[in-house]
């Protein structure tokens, strides 16, 4: 694992943890993605209310915005790869990216 770009819904703020309605799994995926960079990977996250032209420059990701809406957030790329659409990677994704990513050091 060499990159991963994550593609958020629109959110306050870049992480998505601000506010009266925090989701979960928000501060889990920003630890991954820490842990991530920690091991090498470029991690790139965009929010689609902070970072629109993100969206629109990725073709693979504006194809699936015009496809099937917002409902498609997030999207997470590996390596170039789309990995997950529509949901975030669950505790076993996670340790397993992490572990990849420290193997591949």
């Amino acid at each position: 694992m060499k990159t991963i770009q994550v593609y958020d819904p629109p959110m306050c703020c870049s992480t998505g943890v601000c506010g009266p309605d925090i989701d979960p799994i928000l501060p889990r995926v920003a630890g991954m993605l820490h842990h991530l960079a920690e091991a090498g990977v470029q991690v790139e996250r965009h929010n689609l209310a902070q970072q629109p032209m993100a969206f629109a420059r990725h073709s693979g990701v504006r194809g699936l915005l015009e496809k099937e809406g917002t409902e498609a957030l997030p999207l997470i790329f590996i390596d170039g790869e789309l990995e997950l659409k529509g949901r975030y990677p669950d505790e076993t994704e996670r340790a397993a990216w992490v572990k990849r990513a420290r193997e591949a050091k």
